[in-house]
C-alpha cells in the first residue's frame, strides 16, 4: 500500500504498577529523521527504539512521545549521605572556634543543607520494563501506519485521477499535431498563390516548407515518453510500499516533456493543453511530496 508521511499514533499500557502512553506523529522529511521524547528512565533502550522505528519507518520527520507513570505506592526514596554531612560539621565547628559561637546544630538544621537528604527515584526494576515499552510501541506504530496507509490511498485515488487526465491530454495533442500541419499546408499553399497570382505553385517547395515546420513542431517523441511515465507511475502506485523518491524523479522527467513541447508549440489550443499538462504534473508533485 502507498503511505503518507503524514500521521498519527497512539497507545496505551497499564498494569497494576505502571501507565506508559507513546503518542507519535510524523510530517514530510526527504530521509528518516526520528526525535525521541521520553523520561530519562529510559535512556538506556534508545537505539532499541531507533531500531524498532526504522523497521517501519522509511522516510518522514517522526516525534515520539513517551510517558510513564508508576502506579505503586512509593518509587521513591530518602537517602542520608553521611560523608557529606560530615563536612558540614566539620566546617561548622571550625566557625563555632573561629567566631566563638555557642548554638548548638540540631540533626533538623543540618537536614536541610544540600545533598544531606536527597529523594531517589528507584530504578532497580527497570530491567522488567522493555518488553511492555516494546510492546506499546509496537501498538502506537501500528495505529500510526494504518493512519498513513488511509491518507495514502486518498493520495493514491487524486493522483491516479490526474495521470489519466494526463494521458487524455496527451492522445488530443497527438490528435490535433497532424491537422496543424495540415493547417499550415493550406495556408502557406493560399499564401503563395496570392503572391503568385495565376503563376503555378511549386508543390514540391511547399512540401519542403511543410516538412521542415512539421519537423520544428514534431512532439511525437516526447508524447511517448510521457505516456510511458504516465504508465510507470501507475504501476509504481499499484505495486505500493515506499515509492516516493522514484516518483519524484519520473515527475522531474514528466515536468522536462511539457516544457519541450510547450517551446516547440506553434499553437494556441496545444500550448494551452501544455500549460494544463504542466500544472497536473505540478499537482502531481505537490502529492508526491506528501508519499513515503
Amino acid at each position: 500500500m502507498i503511505r503518507s508521511m503524514t500521521g498519527f499514533g497512539r497507545s496505551e499500557y497499564t498494569d497494576d504498577e505502571k501507565k506508559i502512553i507513546i503518542e507519535m506523529k510524523s510530517v514530510n522529511h526527504r530521509y528518516s529523521d526520528f526525535t525521541i521524547k521520553m523520561p530519562r528512565r529510559f535512556n538506556r533502550y534508545e537505539a532499541e527504539l531507533r531500531s524498532c522505528l526504522k523497521e517501519h519507518i522509511e522516510r518522514g520527520k517522526v516525534d515520539v512521545f513517551i510517558t510513564f507513570e508508576s502506579l505503586k505506592n512509593s518509587n521513591y526514596s530518602v537517602r542520608y549521605n553521611k560523608d557529606i554531612a560530615s563536612e558540614y560539621m566539620a566546617y561548622l565547628g571550625e566557625m563555632r572556634q573561629d567566631f566563638k559561637l555557642t548554638e548548638d546544630f540540631k540533626p533538623t538544621v543540618l537536614a536541610r543543607f544540600p545533598e544531606v537528604l536527597t529523594l531517589e527515584e528507584d530504578f532497580s526494576d527497570d530491567d522488567e520494563l522493555y518488553p511492555d515499552l516494546e510492546k506499546t510501541l509496537l501498538s502506537a506504530l501500528e495505529n500510526f501506519t494504518k493512519a498513513r496507509e488511509t491518507e495514502g490511498e486518498n493520495l493514491k485515488k487524486d493522483m491516479q485521477e490526474k495521470l489519466s487526465r494526463m494521458t487524455e491530454l496527451v492522445s488530443v495533442i497527438e490528435d490535433m499535431c497532424p491537422k496543424i500541419i495540415e493547417e499550415y499546408k493550406s495556408k502557406l499553399t493560399e499564401r503563395i498563390a496570392e503572391l503568385l497570382g495565376d503563376a503555378n505553385v511549386d508543390a514540391a517547395r511547399v512540401m519542403t516548407e511543410v516538412t521542415i515546420y512539421a519537423d520544428k513542431i514534431a512532439v511525437d517523441e516526447e508524447i511517448t515518453r510521457l505516456r510511458s511515465h504516465v504508465s510507470s507511475c501507475m504501476k509504481i502506485l499499484d505495486e505500493g510500499g515506499a515509492v516516493g523518491r522514484k516518483m519524484d524523479f519520473i515527475i522531474q522527467e514528466m515536468n522536462r516533456e511539457a516544457n519541450t513541447i510547450l517551446s516547440k508549440s506553434d499553437s494556441l489550443k496545444v500550448t494551452d493543453i501544455g500549460i494544463e499538462l504542466k500544472t497536473i504534473i505540478e499537482k502531481i508533485r505537490e502529492q508526491v511530496q506528501n508519499i513515503e
